[in-house]
């Protein structure tokens, strides 16, 4: 590595060259620290890039970027960006898609829910060339639009179509942040790969935090089924599935809610975070379940300019820098409390699936340009939160008792028709009733209500680490920012055991637990590899191609 320094006297920054550019390897590989303005001037940025390259300008005639990010810390702010030069690279253009295998017959393997890791178990099926069926519970993109409006306008909710349950999951209305720490477990790459080819801004195989926006994953999902489609797999729609068909001891088939059976070599279950209902017919089913760490807590929301100002200082609003994102994670008494899924210029709406449970989630167009911040603002629930809750944390359905508990509260708290409760975060760290709260992107209203009585356990961390922030970030607790109740679905409370080498539901053969549902995920990408990796497992037991997940796997490496 060969550092130079860049606009010395400026903010020193400095450039690095991770791979020099040779007679047999004509590509070089730069990543450069520079001031915000040099992104808005690709000519200055190309200087620089060649510079550190060590390649005359005149030869340096195409810069790709590879990766960009922004980094705030410390009091100055800079834009770390891998770029590679070659004299005859072409611009950054979207892959087109994967061919898929064309499959007929009868499906071979059934899929339950038509989230991430649904939909990607279905693709990876297509490319071993095994046709599969997707049974999805709640609706197609376009029709689940209108429940949404009900629910966020009139407060109606239907428990089948709503935030949660639907095409994409609950992924598609909440922001597709593609942001993820599961490199390590499969072909991250592949998965951006074949969204910006059905559609996603080609900018997610750049950005260090990729993100497709609220407004425009719905089409890249439509894109994706269509694709899956025309090699013969099936999705179907308003399709419960209420139990599993067995025949000596092997997973067959489902049964769906209506009574009719499908019969099927493979059963995927990918059922999302908020599938309740699945976690107790599995219980009553026998298949092994446990309980799963996770978090809970409220949704924090803040003016844009507020955030960006705290994070970028004088350069706030430049329009290199969009909206300001922010990442948090303090541990007050040894108890980790963070920021999660964290939406710039975006809008906080109900994520409900039951009558009388209020739920909170976040979402962000593409764009980022509205003028809230909104943040889960979330703490651990782990085996002792449980116990001194009064659930027995053996149980391994403890984490939906206490969800459900505090869900209610809320819902009560808010006075019913899905008002949220509410509670300035300066009265949320003092622990007093807000008389007055802020206005706010949530559609349903807010009603003032003491949230850190509400959140029982979960109040004290959250609100000693809402101190600690106060003095480390000045503006962020205030009279004018808000805390929102409940953010409880953050992560799937129970895992479904399964045999890490076959990946099929131990002591349940023929049943493929998946995604974040099923306890092996934490967000669209995760969840998307995680099919993928089943998919791979799938082809493998039925003798079927598995050339395809070797190369996936190349490709990342």
């Amino acid at each position: 590595m060969c550092a130079i320094a860049l606009r010395p006297g400026v903010f020193g920054y400095k450039g690095a060259v991770s791979r020099r550019a040779s007679a047999r390897d004509p590509l070089a590989v730069v990543e450069v620290d520079v001031h915000p303005d040099t992104l808005g001037d690709p000519e200055e940025l190309r200087r620089i890039c060649a510079r550190a390259a060590g390649i005359p300008l005149a030869e340096a005639r195409a810069l790709e970027l590879r990766r960009r990010s922004i980094d705030a810390r410390r009091g100055r702010v800079r834009i770390h960006v891998e770029a590679a030069l070659l004299s005859h690279l072409a611009t950054r253009e979207a892959p087109a898609p994967r061919a898929l295998r064309s499959a007929g017959g009868a499906p071979r393997a059934v899929i339950v829910g038509a989230g991430p890791a649904g939909l990607f178990a279905a693709w990876g099926l297509a490319l071993a060339g095994v046709r599969s069926l997707i049974l999805e519970r709640g609706k197609a993109v376009r029709p689940r639009r209108a429940d949404l409006a009900a629910l966020s306008q009139r407060g109606e909710l239907d428990p089948e179509s709503n935030y949660c349950f639907g095409e994409g999951g609950a992924g598609t209305f909440s922001d597709g942040k593609l942001y993820t720490r599961a490199t390590k477990r499969g072909p991250v790459r592949a998965i951006l790969e074949a969204l910006a080819a059905y559609g996603a801004a080609p900018e997610i195989l750049v950005d260090a935090r990729p993100h497709i926006g609220t407004n425009r994953l719905p089409r890249v999902i439509t894109a994706m089924r269509e694709d899956l489609a025309s090699a013969g797999v099936e999705l179907r729609f308003g399709a419960r599935v209420d139990g599993l068909v067995r025949r000596e001891g092997r997973v067959v088939g489902v049964e769906l809610a209506d009574g009719q059976r499908i019969d099927a070599e493979a059963v995927v279950l990918a059922p999302g975070h908020s599938a309740r209902d699945v976690f107790r017919w599995l219980r009553a089913a026998g298949v092994e379940l446990a309980f799963k760490p996770y978090a809970m807590g409220v949704r924090i929301e803040h003016g844009q300019p507020t955030i960006d100002r705290i994070q970028y200082g004088e350069l706030a609003g430049h329009p290199a820098l969009g909206a300001a994102y922010y990442r948090l994670v303090e541990r007050p008494g040894g108890v980790g409390v963070f920021s999660f899924c964290m939406c710039p210029g975006g809008h906080i709406v109900p994520a409900a699936t039951e009558p009388g449970m209020q739920v909170v989630n976040g979402m962000s167009p593409h764009h980022r340009r509205g003028r809230f911040a909104n943040s889960g603002f979330v703490t651990e629930v782990g085996p002792e939160l449980l116990a001194r809750a009064g659930l027995d944390p053996g149980d391994p359905l403890a984490g939906l008792a206490f969800q459900a508990t505090l869900e209610a509260r809320a819902y009560e708290a808010g006075g019913g028709a899905f008002v949220a409760p509410g509670q300035t975060l300066r009265d949320l760290a003092a622990g007093t009733l807000s008389r007055e709260l802020p206005p706010t992107s949530y559609h349903r209203g807010l009603a003032p209500a003491r949230l850190d009585l509400l959140l029982g356990e979960l109040g004290p961390p959250i609100q000693a680490a809402l101190t600690i922030l106060g003095r480390r970030m000045p503006g962020f607790v205030s009279d004018q920012a808000v805390a929102v109740g409940v953010e409880s679905r953050t992560s799937s409370p129970v895992r479904i055991v399964r045999d890490p080498a076959t990946l099929a539901a131990v002591r349940t053969p023929g049943l493929y637990p998946s995604g974040e549902g099923a306890g092996f995920a934490g967000g669209i990408v995760s969840a998307a590899v995680d099919g993928l990796r089943v998919a791979a497992a799938i082809a493998r037991e039925l003798g079927a191609e598995t050339g395809w997940w070797d190369a996936l796997a190349a490709d990342e490496g």
